[in-house]
């Protein structure tokens, strides 16, 4: 049964790589996604990641797919074995700044130039991000459908994860390492009672606090 379990992931995992088989002629291509668009607080965080064909990396899937033990077991294995890695994060006052979808191309642009190397074509999970050179493949849903926006997926989201469980310890009032910023009714009734923290981004909570506080 083992067997049979273990073979089918390994076909799962042959058809995620049909995009990177698609492109293999431009070059090295990386994957690249986001983490924390949605959230009342913490940062909006992208990963881009390059992969090695010939290492085997098992349950890659669209983060959202997978439990948050399931992600953190497969993290070290993609940090391990990845022929690069680069992480971009865009904190909340930024995100006020320039707004999040600004704040989201910007995490981009950031992971691509943080690579060890530097890839020939991006498969991005249903964007173009602009004022890159690289040719830009946009996959919606891509994240389920390519292996490296797979993986990309679950740095972002893991690295993510992390910043908010330690925003936990900072302040512990409003349950961050539970809801990791997004808007429960719980955050949202810390938020009301507690007022925003220097993590919580002002934009996005207007709904929930009175004006000026």
């Amino acid at each position: 049964m083992a067997g049979r379990s273990l073979e089918a992931e390994r076909a799962r995992l042959d058809a995620l790589w049909a995009y990177e088989r698609q492109y293999a002629d431009r070059g090295l291509i990386a994957g690249v996604d986001e983490a924390g668009r949605g959230p009342l607080a913490g940062p909006v965080v992208a990963a881009a990641v390059i992969l090695d064909p010939s290492a085997e990396i098992l349950y890659i899937n669209d983060s959202k797919k997978l439990s948050e033990k399931k992600r953190e077991e497969i993290f070290p294995e993609i940090m391990e074995k990845a022929l690069a890695v680069g992480v971009g994060i865009v904190d909340a006052a930024r995100i006020d700044e320039i707004n999040i979808l600004q704040a989201t191309y910007e995490a981009m642009r950031t992971a691509v130039s943080r690579l060890a190397f530097t890839p020939q074509l991006l498969l991005n999970d249903a964007v173009i991000i602009p004022g890159l050179a690289q040719e830009q493949v946009p996959l919606i849903k891509g994240d389920a459908k390519s292996i490296s926006i797979g993986a990309a997926s679950i740095v972002a989201k893991v690295t993510r994860d992390r910043i908010m469980r330690e925003a936990e310890r900072l302040y512990p009032q409003y349950g961050f390492a539970g809801h990791k910023g997004y808007g429960t009714a719980a955050h949202i009734e810390a938020l009301r009672q507690y007022g925003p923290c220097p993590i919580h981004r002002r934009s996005f909570i207007t709904h929930f606090i009175p004006k000026g506080r």
